[in-house]
């Protein structure tokens, strides 16, 4: 039992981001492409299923996301509903 709510908290559904590149028609592996820092597919596919991340990961999305939308930016709190281990849709 204790294992399925350690697997809640980790697993947060699908985020904003997922909708942010199916609306812009981008892969992983464009967003790997345009980022200055080291990021995989595998850590954009967990980003976008909502598997929970550290905020450095989410971070170097974030910043890989405002490259591509250049010269328009989007915040944290666009991509992801949670940031580290705060809610960020209270």
């Amino acid at each position: 039992m204790n294992d399925k709510k350690n697997d809640l908290n980790l697993n947060l559904g699908i985020q904003p981001l997922d909708s942010l590149m199916i609306k812009n028609e981008w892969t992983n592996n464009f967003i790997v492409k345009n980022s200055l820092s080291q990021l995989t597919h595998k850590q954009i596919q967990k980003g976008r299923k909502g598997r929970r991340l550290t905020t450095k990961i989410q971070d170097r999305i974030l910043e890989s996301i405002n490259i591509c939308l250049f010269p328009d930016k989007v915040e944290i709190s666009d991509l992801f509903t949670y940031y580290g281990n705060q809610s960020l849709r209270d």
